[in-house]
């Protein structure tokens, strides 16, 4: 990155102090949306997730390499996720006492080390080992990358966050279409060759850790950090609401991110090839409902977007289990986009309902969906064994009445502006 980054950022930073020594306690008015910051963070999560998607869109071959059940391939899944998920909450909690503005490289150097690892492992173990160590990497992006978004937000918070998403999206919907290209052509040592981008990612992350080390929310001090306006009991109440729509969300994702290829390569007899171009256009589906989900929320509010991207997306999953090939690519673009429009407003939403908490609220929902996705894939390649994928999506396809749920949940803008 050019030193014009830095100038922006630097003078962004310098906007920001003149206003408060906080982040939390800028005036919207006194703040300006950083976009430079946004788009090279976002930029970053394009490149990190385009590397996990291409993990999850190799599966067909390391089944075949490996001679591996679906229960194998929901385990390495299953490692890669978990171990994400247990430790992003902690580094949240910790990066919220601590700010470390270099931790997103070194975070990065983990997936480097898993990608390269992968490429040349040479039984299931190591497999497991390498999904490990990106599974690492991810557990220090994620929360400290919210974080940063947030920062540079300039109180549009849910467009920030919509637009650090979008860039996870789309590097996720990248995955299956490189794999097609370039590894599945190549076999499993063109895995390597992908270590350029966590390369590149490495160096643009340097640059961001430099604009977060200048940030005035760098310096808050816990006295001066906002309360909730809302009992303990009541934001209890919707944390779990919360959880459990994240649940219906990341458990049916699972169940594409993971077996769509083998749906329909199992019942429309596509190739491998085919069958990751379907997967690509799901993909790409949800980052266009991502980018959508976090400005239609900051203007109308976060919880009538939930209510539609969980419970108006029933309809259409409920459908896809008995649709022909042409109406299921119509159906998952539909999918993709409601759906993708939820994760924003729950994440803005929840660290509005515990303000100050910006790290332990991102590495929470993070953490929790990465995990659900993992125990997802487990579960559900499981229930491939033992029925079919066919059943599977007719299992998955009541998981979005879940959302139903969302009457549940308190007004947060109403609160905010009654206070």
């Amino acid at each position: 990155m050019d030193t014009s980054f830095d100038k922006r950022a630097a003078a962004a930073g310098a906007i920001a102090s003149t206003a408060s020594p906080t982040e939390a306690s800028l005036p919207a008015k006194a703040q300006r949306t950083v976009y430079s910051v946004l788009g090279a963070i976002s930029f970053s999560h394009l490149l990190n997730d385009m590397i996990q998607s291409l993990i999850l869109a190799i599966y067909p071959m390391l089944k075949a390499n490996f001679a591996l059940s679906f229960t194998q391939i929901g385990l390495i899944t299953l490692t890669y996720q978990i171990t994400a998920s247990m430790l992003q909450p902690l580094v949240g909690i910790y990066t919220d006492r601590r700010p470390q503005p270099w931790s997103l490289p070194i975070g990065m150097g983990f997936t480097l080390s898993g990608l390269l690892l992968m490429s040349v492992a040479p039984n299931f173990g190591v497999l497991l080992m390498a999904a490990a160590l990106v599974g690492c990497g991810s557990s220090v992006f994620h929360p400290e990358s919210s974080r940063v978004a947030r920062m540079a937000s300039g109180g549009r918070h849910g467009l920030a966050q919509s637009l650090f998403q979008v860039g996870g999206n789309a590097g996720t919907s990248l995955g299956p279409l490189l794999a097609a290209a370039v590894v599945i052509p190549h076999g499993q040592r063109s895995i390597a060759w992908f270590s350029v981008a966590a390369l590149v990612a490495i160096a643009v992350l340097t640059q961001i850790g430099r604009w977060y080390r200048q940030h005035p929310a760098t310096k808050k001090t816990r006295a001066e950090r906002p309360h909730a306006t809302l009992s303990r009991a009541r934001v209890a109440a919707a944390m779990g609401v919360l959880v459990l729509l994240v649940f219906s969300k990341y458990f049916y994702l699972a169940s594409i991110n993971s077996y769509f290829t083998f749906y329909l390569i199992d019942r429309f007899h596509l190739p491998v090839q085919a069958a990751q171009v379907h997967l690509f256009v799901f993909l790409a589906a949800v980052a266009a409902g991502t980018i959508i989900g976090g400005p239609v929320g900051d203007r109308i509010g976060r919880k009538y977007v939930i209510w539609v991207s969980i419970l108006g997306v029933a309809p259409f999953t409920l459908l896809l289990p008995y649709a022909n090939l042409f109406w299921t690519g119509v159906l998952t673009v539909v999918i993709g986009v409601v759906l993708a429009s939820a994760f924003s407003a729950i994440l803005v939403y929840a660290q509005e309902l515990i303000p100050g908490k910006v790290g332990m609220v991102a590495g929470l929902f993070f953490g929790f969906a990465f995990g659900l996705g993992g125990i997802g894939a487990a579960v559900l390649g499981q229930l491939a064994d033992a029925t079919s994928i066919a059943y599977v999506y007719k299992v998955c396809s009541f998981l979005p009445l879940l959302g139903v749920l969302t009457v549940f949940l308190p007004n947060v803008e109403a609160k905010k502006a009654a206070a």
